[in-house]
Protein backbone atom coordinates (compact mmCIF):
# COMPACT_ATOMS: atom_id res chain seq x y z
CA UNK A 1 0.00 0.00 0.00
CA UNK A 2 1.16 3.52 -0.90
CA UNK A 3 1.71 6.21 2.01
CA UNK A 4 -1.77 7.52 1.17
CA UNK A 5 -3.80 4.83 1.68
CA UNK A 6 -1.95 3.59 4.72
CA UNK A 7 -3.21 7.13 6.13
CA UNK A 8 -6.61 6.66 4.47
CA UNK A 9 -7.42 3.49 6.03
CA UNK A 10 -5.87 4.79 9.20
CA UNK A 11 -8.33 7.88 9.45
CA UNK A 12 -11.33 5.93 8.10
CA UNK A 13 -10.82 3.39 10.98
CA UNK A 14 -10.71 6.62 13.29
CA UNK A 15 -6.81 5.92 14.29
CA UNK A 16 -5.97 9.44 14.13
CA UNK A 17 -5.61 12.49 16.81
CA UNK A 18 -5.82 16.47 16.19
CA UNK A 19 -3.00 18.42 17.55
CA UNK A 20 -4.04 20.98 20.30
CA UNK A 21 -3.27 23.39 16.96
CA UNK A 22 -5.46 21.72 14.79
CA UNK A 23 -8.36 21.54 17.34
CA UNK A 24 -7.97 25.52 17.98
CA UNK A 25 -8.07 25.95 13.61
CA UNK A 26 -11.00 23.39 13.52
CA UNK A 27 -13.09 25.40 15.29
CA UNK A 28 -11.87 28.78 13.98
CA UNK A 29 -12.39 27.59 10.55
CA UNK A 30 -15.46 25.53 10.87
CA UNK A 31 -13.48 22.19 9.75
CA UNK A 32 -15.68 18.80 11.16
CA UNK A 33 -14.20 15.92 11.60
CA UNK A 34 -16.61 14.20 9.60
CA UNK A 35 -15.38 16.61 6.46
CA UNK A 36 -11.69 15.52 7.38
CA UNK A 37 -12.94 12.08 6.74
CA UNK A 38 -14.25 12.91 3.85
CA UNK A 39 -11.55 14.49 2.39
CA UNK A 40 -9.26 11.61 3.31
CA UNK A 41 -11.92 9.33 1.91
CA UNK A 42 -12.32 10.70 -1.69
CA UNK A 43 -10.12 11.95 -4.15
CA UNK A 44 -7.00 13.68 -2.15
CA UNK A 45 -3.35 13.37 -3.13
CA UNK A 46 -0.10 14.46 -1.43
CA UNK A 47 0.84 18.06 -2.44
CA UNK A 48 3.86 18.74 -0.46
CA UNK A 49 6.21 15.79 1.65
CA UNK A 50 8.15 17.32 4.85
CA UNK A 51 9.59 13.66 6.05
CA UNK A 52 12.61 16.10 7.35
CA UNK A 53 9.75 18.20 9.51
CA UNK A 54 11.46 18.60 12.88
CA UNK A 55 8.34 17.51 14.42
CA UNK A 56 8.36 14.05 12.61
CA UNK A 57 7.85 13.21 8.81
CA UNK A 58 4.63 14.57 7.97
CA UNK A 59 3.17 15.15 4.71
CA UNK A 60 0.07 18.07 3.03
CA UNK A 61 -2.89 16.04 1.48
CA UNK A 62 -4.98 17.88 -0.72
CA UNK A 63 -8.63 16.38 -0.50
CA UNK A 64 -12.29 17.70 -1.09
CA UNK A 65 -15.79 17.00 0.92
CA UNK A 66 -18.90 15.59 -0.03
CA UNK A 67 -19.55 19.30 -0.85
CA UNK A 68 -16.40 20.16 -2.94
CA UNK A 69 -14.97 21.85 -0.22
CA UNK A 70 -11.15 21.75 -0.72
CA UNK A 71 -9.24 21.18 2.68
CA UNK A 72 -5.23 21.34 3.22
CA UNK A 73 -4.45 18.45 6.14
CA UNK A 74 -1.14 18.41 7.39
CA UNK A 75 -0.62 15.16 9.19
CA UNK A 76 2.54 12.17 10.24
CA UNK A 77 3.39 10.08 8.42
CA UNK A 78 1.60 6.37 9.03
CA UNK A 79 4.30 5.03 10.70
CA UNK A 80 2.67 5.85 14.16
CA UNK A 81 0.31 4.08 16.17
CA UNK A 82 -1.93 7.32 15.33
CA UNK A 83 -1.92 9.91 12.61
CA UNK A 84 -1.66 13.06 14.11
CA UNK A 85 -3.14 16.30 12.47
CA UNK A 86 -0.99 18.78 12.72
CA UNK A 87 -3.32 20.83 10.90
CA UNK A 88 -5.90 21.94 8.14
CA UNK A 89 -7.85 24.56 6.60
CA UNK A 90 -9.14 25.67 3.24
CA UNK A 91 -6.39 26.60 1.14
CA UNK A 92 -6.73 30.39 0.41
CA UNK A 93 -6.19 31.12 -3.07
CA UNK A 94 -4.12 33.79 -2.49
CA UNK A 95 -1.65 31.25 -1.93
CA UNK A 96 -2.24 28.70 -3.65
CA UNK A 97 -2.38 27.84 -7.33
CA UNK A 98 -5.09 25.13 -8.13
CA UNK A 99 -5.26 24.46 -4.35
CA UNK A 100 -1.79 22.49 -5.22
CA UNK A 101 1.18 25.01 -6.08
CA UNK A 102 2.34 27.91 -3.19
CA UNK A 103 2.48 30.95 -4.78
CA UNK A 104 5.89 32.39 -4.23
CA UNK A 105 6.46 36.56 -4.55
CA UNK A 106 9.10 38.23 -6.31
CA UNK A 107 12.16 36.97 -5.09
CA UNK A 108 10.80 33.25 -5.17
CA UNK A 109 9.67 33.00 -1.60
CA UNK A 110 6.80 31.32 -0.52
CA UNK A 111 4.21 33.50 0.49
Amino acid sequence: MSMLEDIRVKILSRQFELSKHAVDQSIIRGITVMEVEQAISSRCEVIEDYPDDKYGPSCLILGFTEAGRPLHIQCSYPSRPLINIITLYQPDPELWINQRIRRTNSEGDKL
